[in-house]
């Protein structure tokens, strides 16, 4: 069965059942542009669907183009923050990416949104590798104060050098 957009539909009725990320090292790339421009024909057809988004995602991923599927994954979010899917594939990125804090907010959230023991179980293992990595060697360093005056101070210190260079 498929979709108007010619995107096979799973039993759940989102377009993630024979998609070419089953076994992503076996995907060709031009099978994987190719689905890529068709979810993103799909997403201009059904802009409101966060399961096209998420989909968009994972393809974008797959292609190691991290700032579209961070974009296509953050729409989905957006769209239905409700969703199990959009938050787990959102929190796997960050979870990849080692944004480990981000990562554990967003599958918190899939895991209070699972709808059964299987979606319950793929959250948990994931919580439990994140949480295994923010216990060991990975820092998990956040920006929150702003870099503004290290470098007024270099900036001045470069100047000093260059009018020092000029005038000997």
């Amino acid at each position: 069965m498929t979709t108007t957009t010619g995107l096979p539909v799973s039993m759940t009725g989102g377009p993630l059942a024979l998609m070419p990320w089953r076994d992503p090292h076996t995907v060709p790339p031009e099978q994987l542009a190719a689905s890529i421009d068709a979810l993103k024909l799909a997403c201009l057809a059904e802009p409101q669907s966060a399961d096209l988004r998420t989909c968009l995602g994972v393809a974008y991923a797959m292609n190691c183009d991290v700032d579209h599927s961070m974009a296509s994954l953050e729409e989905a979010v957006a769209l239905a923050p409700g969703s199990f899917w959009p938050q787990i594939k959102y929190a796997e990125l960050h979870y990849r990416l080692r944004m480990l804090n981000k990562a554990e907010e967003h599958t918190i959230a899939a895991l209070n949104f699972a709808a059964n023991s299987w979606q319950l179980s793929i959250a948990r293992k994931q919580l439990q590798e994140i949480r295994a990595l923010k216990h060991t060697s990975v820092r998990n360093v956040e920006w929150t104060k702003p870099l503004t005056a290290p470098t007024l101070v270099l900036s001045a210190m470069l100047v000093a050098v260059f009018v020092l260079m000029m005038w000997i």
